[in-house]
């Protein structure tokens, strides 16, 4: 009984020391939005509608939008990379209070613009774009899709569900974990793999982007690390 109560304790320890700092990782980036939004860490792209604005508010970035929105995060990721953020949708009395689109960019490059920040946050303005896509309870939370764009206007779907245990839930902090490792591009939600793609073409560098659109969201904290 001793020797099971140590042998759980050392995966417990393990398991937390892995979740504050994977092994073989290195820290390059993290924020917890704790002051004002600094617009040359975070690049901002806002659909033209009122009422729309992204800004920092009690240590949570907050995308409140009636069009569609995309953060990005001023730093070009490459090699093997893993990102985490804490992120919920909110749905109380915001005017543009929505349960849709917890969505996010990732590895994302212009192939005709060494200027990733040109486009003007709507949808449709980024399908010339290589990147990875995530549309977590997109369409009015009907749809959670995982998508590869190539950079010539295709964007063809890898997976998608429609079932409510990969939909979203009003007011929930979820805590994504996204990981590309050499051809392997991983995203996980509460510590549960949603979708996993090995990818014979995989991106290995370009930007990180929060993505979403008519809904208001708040990001508590984000942290990148470079894996070995």
């Amino acid at each position: 009984m001793k020797a099971l109560l140590l042998l759980l304790l050392f995966y417990s320890i393990n398991n937390a020391a892995w979740s504050q700092n994977p092994s073989g990782a290195k820290l390059i980036f993290s924020d917890e939005f704790n002051s004002m939004l600094d617009s040359t860490i975070w690049k901002t792209e806002i659909a033209p509608q009122p009422a729309s604005k992204v800004y920092t508010k009690n240590g949570q970035l907050i995308l409140d939008t009636r069009g569609g929105v995309t953060a990005w995060l001023n730093k070009k990721l490459s090699g093997n990379i893993r990102v985490e953020y804490a992120r919920k949708v909110l749905v109380d009395s915001g005017r543009n209070d929505r349960l849709s689109d917890l969505n996010t960019f990732w590895m994302a490059t212009d192939p005709k613009n060494n200027n990733l920040f040109t486009r003007n946050g709507i949808l449709e303005s980024y399908d010339s774009l290589s990147l990875y896509y995530t549309g977590m309870g997109g369409n009015t939370n009907s749809t959670t899709r995982f998508r590869k764009y190539e950079g010539n206007g295709k964007k063809p779907l890898l997976k998608e569900y429609r079932d409510t245990a990969h939909l979203l839930q009003a007011n929930k902090l979820y805590t994504i974990t996204i990981e590309v490792i050499n051809n392997l591009v991983r995203y996980s939600v509460n510590g549960e793999v949603f979708f996993e793609y090995t990818d014979p073409l995989v991106l290995k560098e370009g930007y990180f982007g929060f993505r979403s659109t008519k809904s208001r969201q708040a990001i508590e904290w984000i942290r990148v690390y470079q894996l070995e």
